[in-house]
C-alpha cells in the first residue's frame, strides 16, 4: 500500500487530476466573468441610453398597444431594473441571482417583441442607442444571443457554486 502511494504513476495521476480540476475551474470562472461583463455592458448601455433620451423613450412606450396604461411605470422601472441587475452582476456573491434575472429579463423582452410583431398593428421602437437601428429580426437574434449566454452563465455559476459547497 505504501509502495503504491510513493510510486511515480500514482503521484503523476494525482497531479494530473489536480491540474485538470484547477484548469476546468479556471475556465469556468473566466467564462462566467466574460458573460457577466457582456451583460453588464449591455444593461448599463441600454439603461443609460433610455434615461438620456427619457422623453423619447417614454413617448414610444406610451404608443405601445399593450402597455399604454402603464407606460410611465414601465419607463422608469426598465432602466432601474437594468441598472440593479448590472450592479448585482458585478459582485460574485449575487451573480447567480443576477444571471437568473438577466435570463428572465432578456426572455421577457424577446417574448414582448415577438408578441408585438405577431399581434400588434403598430410596433414602436423604444430601444435606445445602436439597438434602434437594428431590424426586428436582428433584434430578436441579438436578444437570443444574450438569453443563451445568460442561461449558460446560470448553468456554469450554479455548477461552480455546488462544487464549492461540496468541497468546502
Amino acid at each position: 500500500m505504501k509502495k503504491d502511494l510513493l510510486s511515480s504513476s500514482y503521484l503523476t495521476r494525482e497531479v494530473f487530476l489536480q491540474k485538470r480540476l484547477v484548469t476546468s475551474w479556471l475556465n469556468k470562472s473566466l467564462i462566467i466573468e466574460l458573460i457577466c461583463s457582456l451583460l453588464i455592458i449591455l444593461f448599463i448601455y441600454s439603461s443609460l441610453s433610455k434615461l438620456s433620451a427619457y422623453d423619447r423613450f417614454s413617448v414610444q412606450l406610451s404608443k405601445s398597444p399593450f402597455i399604454t396604461s402603464y407606460y410611465q411605470l414601465v419607463a422608469w422601472s426598465i432602466p432601474t431594473i437594468e441598472i440593479v441587475i448590472a450592479v448585482l452582476l458585478a459582485f460574485k456573491r449575487t451573480r447567480l441571482v443576477a444571471l437568473y434575472a438577466s435570463f428572465f429579463l432578456m426572455s421577457l423582452f424577446t417574448a414582448y417583441l415577438v408578441i408585438m410583431l405577431n399581434f400588434s398593428y403598430y410596433i414602436p421602437c423604444s430601444c435606445g442607442g445602436v439597438l434602434e437601428y437594428m431590424s426586428w429580426e436582428q433584434h430578436i437574434v441579438f436578444n437570443a444571443f444574450f438569453i443563451v449566454i445568460a442561461g449558460a452563465g446560470v448553468l456554469l455559476k450554479a455548477n461552480t457554486t455546488k462544487s464549492k459547497n461540496i468541497y468546502a
